[in-house]
């Protein structure tokens, strides 16, 4: 799978909220100030080059949706960032994770109860 660039994820976003989107509602999605019509058309157009996308044509129109789960992609970069930055050692990156982040007590609890049912569940 290749990757998008940080501005290919973040319209990827818009559509993964939406789940399927026009052109107008993946536009109305961006906060102020919005970017041109022309630069998302130009994304989308790239997106859909590398397989993250297709569309529906009705008429003129497209139909935009994801061909990618937001939690296939992002389990493939946690991953390939585990793999690649922390030698291939979850224990590293956990180890890291949860010291750079400034989690809180609670946020840590809740991780490490996350990590006891997944235990529980091997």
């Amino acid at each position: 799978m290749q990757s998008l660039s940080k501005t290919e994820e973040d319209l990827m976003n818009h559509l993964w909220k939406h789940e399927k989107a026009f052109m107008k509602d993946l536009l109305d999605s961006y906060p102020e100030p919005k970017p041109a019509t022309t630069t998302v058309a130009t994304l989308l157009k790239r997106m859909t080059d590398k397989g993250f996308v297709d569309y529906k044509l009705y008429g003129k129109s497209r139909e935009y949706f994801p061909l990618v789960k937001k939690k296939d992609y992002f389990s493939k970069h946690v991953n390939g960032l585990i793999k690649n930055f922390f030698n291939d050692s979850a224990s590293q990156f956990a180890s890291f994770f949860t010291q750079e982040t400034n989690l809180t007590k609670e946020e840590l609890e809740d991780l490490k109860k996350l990590i006891d049912s997944e235990i529980k569940n091997k």
